[in-house]
């Protein structure tokens, strides 16, 4: 469509632990938590639940039919949740959970032709500031776009800004609340660098990015506001947040709300012919293996492809296709595992006026009142 714009957008690409440990130049595997002290044997928890893993693996592996997707459809921008620092950092910060990858394996997001990464999230800064600073220059070093985090709170609160021809530029912003993970002490602030953590969902703080939003917009933008909130394993969507994502389209013009955090896909919602995605789930992990929440199904994710009316950032279209992570890599999702997902985003959908239909090729779209 001549006058529209495609984007790719998915919920959390988590490259550390297992995940780095089978590209081609592993990290040091020795990690701090509490029952698992090498990150090898996330590999192994994998192999054991699906089979063998090359290693190394290609940078292109872990991407597997998503890549003949992306060229499938062909998005003008293709935008990541990234919740991995890229760094040789071993400063951790004491905390549970650590993912980082090395530097060298920076071509396993490239071969994706990723465009832009959040970095608003709770695992951004689990090697320090140090490891902080060092993923922002690796992904810029490699002509990739970052927001959500930076040097200091102008920094993180600054939208990466990519062009679309002809003088558009889709504008991405991008913001943690505390609900997620993301500590106080991460914020980011005048003469500390961090992450831009909202204090609120309170109608001062949508004045706040409303103002954000218009101090960077030119005629012709579309937004796109990327929201890592709530928690790990629930289908609820609060009330707080859905007022402020609706009031984030009506008070600030952003055309598109990308939420994640949840470990497996949520609600989607049309708001005044603007998308909202709730909680997009994870694309990539290494959790393949790992005992627990089995009813939400974390293992399957999406491949969210909406398209936007050039100019006025109007939802025309949302075309998903259905994925299920096995041996570390993004697999097309089988017919029973579609049905599946097809039927719990019906479930969640309908309160929200949406409703999801399987076409015939496999993938999903979005019917919306």
């Amino acid at each position: 469509m001549p006058h529209a714009i495609r984007l790719f957008l998915c919920g959390d690409v988590m490259l550390g632990r297992g995940i780095d440990q089978i590209l081609p130049h592993p990290s040091d595997p020795a990690l701090h938590e509490t029952y698992v002290r090498d990150a090898r044997r996330y590999v192994a928890l994998a192999e054991r639940q699906s089979g063998e893993i090359p290693r190394p693996a290609t940078y292109a592996y872990v991407w597997g039919e998503a890549l003949a997707e992306l060229e499938r459809q062909r998005p003008d921008v293709r935008i990541v949740n990234l919740e991995t620092a890229i760094t040789l950092s071993n400063r951790h910060w004491p905390k549970g959970i650590h993912y980082r990858m090395h530097p060298r394996n920076l071509p396993c997001l490239s071969a994706a032709g990723i465009d832009c990464c959040v970095l608003a999230n709770n695992h951004v800064l689990d090697w320090g500031r140090t490891g902080l600073r060092d993923t922002i220059t690796s992904l810029h070093g490699a002509r990739m776009a970052s927001t959500g985090a930076g040097d200091d709170v102008a920094a993180a609160q600054a939208p990466a800004i990519l062009p679309l021809g002809n003088g558009a530029r889709m504008l991405v912003f991008a913001a943690a609340t505390g609900d997620s993970g993301v500590p106080p002490s991460w914020a980011a602030q005048s003469t500390r660098a961090g992450v831009h953590r909202l204090p609120d969902l309170s109608s001062r703080t949508v004045g706040r990015l409303a103002a954000l939003v218009q101090r960077y917009r030119q005629d012709g933008d579309c937004v796109v506001f990327s929201m890592h909130w709530g928690g790990n394993w629930d289908y609820s969507v609060p009330q707080d947040q859905r007022e402020f994502a609706h009031a984030l389209i009506d008070e600030a013009g952003v055309d598109v709300i990308h939420g994640h955090s949840s470990h497996h896909v949520k609600a989607i919602e049309v708001h005044r012919d603007r998308l909202i995605l709730h909680g997009c789930g994870d694309l990539l992990n290494d959790y393949e293996g790992i005992e627990g929440h089995d009813a939400y199904r974390g293992e399957l994710g999406l491949l969210y492809f909406p398209t936007l009316a050039r100019g006025s950032g109007r939802l025309l279209e949302l075309a998903m296709v259905p994925t299920r992570i096995r041996r570390l890599r993004i697999n097309q999702a089988g017919d029973r595992d579609r049905i599946w997902l097809r039927d719990r985003l019906r479930r969640e959908c309908r309160p929200f006026g949406c409703d999801v239909d399987l076409g015939p090729d496999g993938r999903f779209g979005l019917r919306w009142q």
